[in-house]
């Protein structure tokens, strides 16, 4: 496909952006060449500057669970604008939304909005600190938290090792704090509680990694770690950024049956455009400033027009029961049909789905952390995001995220999705 303007844009992003990009993995590194500039979107497709469109399997990373451009969305979002796109003061519609989320979702009873999952996850740290009184959190290796220096945070030698700064510019003191284990490793876990009990304010995980590929708890992790919060008063936090809204109304909480204390949400409660919102149980919530002693601020928090896109996004999502079933319907006929040619041409191969997410790992292992999806073929998966992306699929550019089912993605796209991936197969 021709790629011209994308070709000339990069060439000039270079020169004024770091790398190019406004967010690391967009910039093609993991998968080789220059990154495609998109100019519009609708529906399940997208538009780049070379006029070459893409069935988009991200969907801004998520959040477009709807597809691009949806009317009711767009509506909505028009008309807030005409009454102005900020207040910087309280406005009606943020009150419709705090109590969309409060009735959708079953662990929040207060919610604050802020501006992205990044300011969610680090107010929910912040939170937690100021709550209990202690410093230390444990968080996972893989999950991905957003760029707070609480969490770029890498894996000393084993599980039970204090992490060291993952990024220059993270202090060593912050990083003291900071405690790893690996995701769905109940035991390292445990241990970690036992001999630092007294210190740990939180436990902050994705019930569903998404950032080392789509990775699903195993049976009893999600419980094993409520219980071992609920033993030692520490606060768990789940980062539903991602999860929030996609895998069900409830998201992961409602569909695996486990409430954490505190709930961090982004991505769908915008309806693309961008926001983050924080929430869980009224006593916690109460220390929040300025009710409590815990300050957190943000001028465009609560902005009226994300307020509005996203009030159209959950309102849908609530009100049509038939949603859910149909991505669950759709997710699985796709891995299914992506697992036969997988086998056809003999490839080493795990893909983990759950409902609208899934991730296609070229490596025969079972991957439940991030050790295991660190065993890909990166080279492999390269080539085939580049021959998918020739016959106009946009997938993840990066073999460690995962994929995104929209509403919009009819028959004819599934069966375009399919061909693709069997003549990419056949080339590799």
């Amino acid at each position: 496909m021709k790629a011209k303007n994308s070709n000339s844009l990069f060439s000039r992003a270079v020169d004024i952006i770091p790398g190019g990009v406004n967010s690391p993995v967009r910039a093609f590194k993991a998968v080789g060449g220059d990154p495609l500039f998109i100019k519009s979107a609708r529906g399940a497709y997208l538009t780049d500057e070379d006029d070459n469109r893409y069935i988009d399997m991200i969907n801004s990373w998520g959040p477009m669970i709807l597809g691009h451009a949806k009317p009711e969305v767009e509506e909505a979002i028009m008309k807030a604008v005409r009454d102005s796109p900020s207040f910087g003061a309280p406005g009606r519609k943020e009150v419709e939304i705090a109590e969309l989320i409060v009735d959708m979702v079953p662990s929040v009873e207060k919610i604050r909005m802020v501006n992205s999952g990044t300011e969610a996850t680090m107010s929910a740290i912040r939170l937690a600190r100021g709550f209990t009184g202690r410093d230390k959190i444990i968080k996972f290796e893989g999950c991905y938290h957003g760029h707070g220096d609480s969490f770029l945070i890498a894996a000393g030698s084993g599980a039970a090792t204090m992490g060291t700064p993952d990024s220059p510019g993270v202090t060593k003191s912050t990083a003291g704090d900071t405690l790893l284990a690996s995701f769905n490793n109940l035991e390292a876990v445990s241990d970690l509680v036992q001999r630092h009990s007294k210190d740990l304010a939180a436990i902050i995980v994705e019930p569903v990694g998404g950032n080392m590929g789509c990775v699903l708890p195993e049976a009893g992790f999600l419980e094993g770690l409520r219980k071992l919060c609920d033993e030692n008063g520490i606060v768990l936090i789940f980062d539903e950024v991602m999860t929030g809204f996609r895998l069900a109304k409830g998201g992961a909480q409602e569909r695996f049956g486990v409430t954490p204390d505190l709930t961090t949400l982004g991505k769908i409660i915008g309806g693309g455009l961008p926001v983050g919102a924080y929430g869980g149980k009224r006593e916690i919530m109460d220390f929040v400033s300025p009710q409590g002693p815990v300050y957190q601020a943000g001028t465009l928090s609560g902005n009226p027009v994300a307020m509005a896109a996203g009030i159209a996004t959950l309102k849908v999502l609530q009100h049509d029961t038939s949603i859910y079933n149909h991505l669950e319907k759709v997710g699985s006929r796709i891995v299914e049909s992506l697992e036969q040619g997988l086998i056809k041409y003999n490839l080493p191969y795990t893909i983990n789905r759950i409902g609208s997410m899934f991730t296609l790992f070229f490596t025969d292992q079972k991957v439940i952390d991030f050790e295991t999806a660190k065993s890909c073929n990166l080279d492999l998966f390269g080539r085939y995001f580049r021959q998918m992306l020739d016959r106009g699929v946009y997938l993840a550019p990066s073999q460690f995220e995962s994929l995104f089912i929209s509403l919009a993605i009819n028959e004819s796209e599934i069966d375009h999705i399919i061909k693709a991936h069997e003549k990419s197969l056949e080339v590799l």
